[in-house]
């Protein structure tokens, strides 16, 4: 087997795990949940393709679904932030061939350039989750509060972990 599909085979599994056993019991200030498990599209290489992403994204969202009892809203949304992808990467990137099999990356990417993009694709998901769960827009403010507070907190780790993985 390729070492890059057993290491994203394992950042998979080790990102659904720590959400499910250990972040969806946090909430800071009774708002912010961070939602790591978005690493793993936000990770992807973007050469695959637009088949291979949704459905990683879609099964990605349905296991945390299943271990977190919220009944499609994970396989939705990581559906849509699978195929928000490659064009929110292009809002902040010039799109050239040499770009075409990165793995976006602080090291891929630039130190700010990531932090734009980690920062969009977290406020997308948390939006698109947050809209889905409280279903009517009576509470839009504590909506719009829920989200913010958790994209700050979900952008704040997983740049955590970039920072932590990304060798000079």
């Amino acid at each position: 087997m390729n070492k890059s599909f057993i290491s994203y085979i394992l950042l998979f599994v080790i990102l659904v795990l720590i959400q499910i056993l250990l972040l969806n019991h946090i909430v800071l200030f009774n708002s912010a949940v961070c939602l790591i498990f978005i690493y793993f599209l936000i990770k992807l290489p973007l050469n695959l393709s637009p088949n291979i992403m949704l459905t990683l994204g879609f099964f990605l969202g349905l296991f945390v679904d299943i271990m977190s009892d919220t009944p499609g809203l994970n396989a939705l949304c990581c559906t849509i932030l699978a195929s928000l992808k490659k064009p929110v990467f292009y809002a902040y990137e010039q799109h050239d061939d040499q770009k075409r099999n990165v793995a976006p990356s602080i090291g891929t990417m630039g130190f700010f350039n990531f932090c734009k993009y980690i920062f969009s694709l977290s406020a997308i998901y948390c939006l698109l989750a947050f809209f889905v769960e409280f279903v009517n827009f009576s509470d839009a403010m504590q909506i719009l509060i829920k989200a913010g507070a958790s994209t700050v907190f979900t952008f704040l780790v997983i740049l955590a972990i970039d920072s932590l993985i990304y060798k000079n």
